[in-house]
């Protein structure tokens, strides 16, 4: 008996398949845009792809008359100077803290428990106090991404050092290795492929921290133009640069799912 589930899709289907769902959406949302402005012209909800069209060319290619500057890679380049300095900023605590604390038993005794009890701390809930501490300026953007995201990333990384195999530890003791020799060329090798992969994870909540911080106060950002132009309903501006902020989250992803084939490669093999 011919089964469905001993027929895996080739490639081209899984490209196909992986494609359609987009189409579907797309082209549910013309469906109903028509429909509405068919019976009101001026509806701003669900506007014509041709309204999309026109809001970014002018805010891709035209210069705002204030600033001077192209305001779509204007937001773009301030929102991606907030994550990657955030996230760099919560890898870099993340490996150096939570390796230790993860193997020295005493950092772990000390550290643990205080690191689980601040990674609970709701970060939006402190943003009021980091704006009164750093001001309203990028210092207090970058602390709330930290602070958002180096507790997991550190708790991550120490569950990852408990949970190399004893055996290796052991063995590089009765070579004569110290502490700090195991630390570095025993442990950090093998918990680095993770590292990268909990920085991929955690990109959804930092992208979070980064709108959360412009829509509060900021001159510019992706999630700043977002909230001041919904005063106006302009969502053939809003739509397009949610979508952009998706395939942005998208490709940093990638390219950290590469950097870490290429620079680990045998993590890859042993995860197939």
């Amino acid at each position: 008996m011919k089964r469905i589930i001993n027929y895996p899709p080739s490639r081209g289907q899984r490209l196909f398949l992986g494609v359609l769902p987009f189409i579907l959406i797309l082209l549910a949302y013309v469906l109903a845009s028509e429909a509405r402005l068919s019976v009101n012209p001026t509806d701003k909800l669900m506007p014509a792809l041709s309204s999309f069209l026109s809001a970014m060319n002018r805010m891709m290619f035209e210069q705002d008359r204030a600033s001077g500057a192209l305001l779509f890679w204007f937001d773009t380049y301030l929102s991606l100077w907030r994550l990657f300095v955030g996230l760099g900023l919560s890898a870099l605590l993340g490996l150096v803290l939570g390796a230790p604390i993860g193997f020295i038993p005493q950092l772990r005794a000390a550290f643990d428990p205080v690191l689980a009890a601040i990674s609970l701390v709701p970060p939006l809930a402190m943003l009021p106090i980091l704006f009164i501490l750093f001001g309203l300026g990028e210092v207090s953007k970058i602390v709330l991404i930290v602070f958002g995201v180096a507790p997991f990333l550190m708790r991550d990384v120490v569950l990852r050092v408990e949970a190399l195999p004893r055996e290796q530890i052991i063995k590089a003791q009765t070579l004569g290795g110290s502490s700090w020799h195991m630390l570095i060329h025993v442990v950090l090798p093998q918990i680095l492929p993770g590292l990268i992969n909990a920085v991929r994870l955690s990109l959804g909540a930092t992208w979070l921290f980064v709108i959360a911080a412009e829509a509060i106060t900021a001159e510019g950002g992706l999630g700043y133009r977002i909230f001041l132009v919904r005063r106006y309903l302009a969502m053939d501006i809003i739509l397009p640069y949610v979508v952009w902020i998706t395939l942005l989250a998208f490709l940093v992803d990638l390219a950290l799912r590469k950097l870490s084939a290429f620079l680990f490669p045998w993590s890859v093999l042993k995860e197939g």
